[in-house]
């Protein structure tokens, strides 16, 4: 196998390829082009999205060229695919804002030179397509029986499947064919989820220019217990540092179960297979691996300067020394503390739970740690509690902690 995809199939990547044999040979003749799509359809990547770009740095870094697609125009429609219900449409001017910001964030983590990698916007071809003459000259290749086979459209049957998401597969096997004559491109990678429209572009092509194009999908990513990958509680784990901060964004990281170190030490960090490996050796704390996974994680997307603020915050919030300043904070007012604040109360005004009746059932739980004078956490079992300022520590701050692992310092306005 080409060394590339070894590297790939090594590390957890690769979930299907419609001829990994003709790939791999194709790949060791000469370097080739290849593609990752992603629709704007948020002002920001979450960490989801990011496997595929994990794997385009792999390829790219193995001598390969590659292209981010940037849908502008196939976000005007909304990609069917693993979503059980349409998409909300977006005006074409949030699109256009949504690929500058996605755009931005890819940068940073790919490092786009123009020569051996690159973004495109599909809508400077799809924005201004003549419809009759799409449906003459592509719509003709597709038969809608084997679109219906798809796992993507079968889903969306059971629940409504609207004709203008039918297009979609259509529109993106046409990205491909305007790649490969463009760019001579000859594979596109992506979550599994794009498999059918993967397929159907490598057909597409492969019809109307008589050339074999090859497709190449990984797992769609969960964490041991069974959740998506960056999904939260509080909800996903956004690239934005204004949605979430590199501290929450560390802590995510090293809040990982222990069976799923070493599996996101080879996918989301480049350290060397052998070193990954022998960070999760048996004889090794576990808590040193997170750790080593949230810092590598937290530098490749904010820097290393925010990563290092990242880790010393997470050493003071478990009272290892550190900088409380990269800790989430919140502002309250000190008349509260003077009075009395109620527990739930507080908890809430911290923006540690979502609601009131969550705070209470977090307190009965058991959830609820204050700390006291000397930085220690203790637990509050009862919802009529009022923490005083007879808690707040030398500084004049607190912390508080959710369940075991959201954290809050708290400091205080007059």
């Amino acid at each position: 196998m080409n060394s590339a995809l070894e590297t790939l199939k090594t590390r957890g990547f690769i979930q299907q390829c419609t001829d990994v044999e003709g790939l791999s040979k194709l790949m060791d003749e000469s370097p080739i082009a290849f593609y990752e799509g992603t629709d704007p359809t948020g002002g920001s990547l979450h960490i989801g999205h990011m496997v595929p770009y994990f794997a385009f740095r792999h390829l790219r870094d193995a001598g390969h060229k590659g292209i981010a697609l940037l849908g502008g125009g196939t976000a005007r429609i909304g990609d069917p695919s693993g979503k059980s219900e349409v998409r909300k449409m977006l005006t074409y001017e949030q699109l256009d804002e949504n690929t500058e910001s996605i755009k931005v964030q890819l940068d940073k983590f790919v490092s786009f030179d123009g020569k051996t990698a690159w973004t495109v916007n599909n809508k400077d071809w799809l924005a201004n397509l003549n419809y009759i003459d799409f449906l003459r000259d592509i719509g003709c290749h597709f038969s809608v029986n084997r679109m219906l086979s798809f796992e993507a459209y079968k889903i969306r049957l059971e629940t409504g499947l609207s004709f203008i998401e039918f297009n979609y597969q259509l529109l993106q096997s046409y990205d491909f064919l305007e790649l490969y004559r463009r760019y001579g491109c000859r594979l596109q990678i992506g979550g599994d989820d794009q498999w059918g429209n993967i397929v159907a572009g490598v057909d597409l092509i492969r019809r109307m220019e008589g050339a074999e194009v090859f497709g190449l999908t990984f797992p769609l990513i969960c964490t041991s217990d069974g959740k998506k990958m960056g999904k939260t509680e509080k909800g996903a784990i956004f690239l934005d540092p204004a949605k979430t901060s590199p501290y929450e964004f560390f802590q995510y990281w090293r809040n990982m179960q222990d069976q799923d170190i070493l599996r996101f030490l080879l996918m989301f960090t480049f350290l060397p297979e052998q070193e990954c490996r022998a960070l999760c050796a048996p004889d090794k704390n576990p808590n040193e691996a997170k750790e080593r996974l949230a810092w590598e994680v937290t530098a490749l997307i904010h820097g290393k300067d925010e990563a290092d603020k990242a880790l010393s915050g997470a050493k003071a919030a478990f009272g290892g020394g550190g900088d409380k300043s990269a800790m989430p904070r919140a502002e309250l007012l000190r008349a509260r503390f003077e009075t009395g604040y109620n527990i739930v109360d507080l908890f809430f005004d911290a923006g540690l739970v979502p609601s009131k009746n969550e705070g209470r059932r977090l307190v009965q739980q058991g959830g609820a740690f204050v700390s006291g004078k000397d930085g220690e956490l203790s637990a509050i079992n009862d919802t009529a509690a009022l923490i005083g300022a007879d808690k707040l520590n030398a500084e004049g701050e607190l912390i508080l902690r959710a369940g075991k692992k959201r954290y809050c310092l708290v400091t205080f306005k007059l």
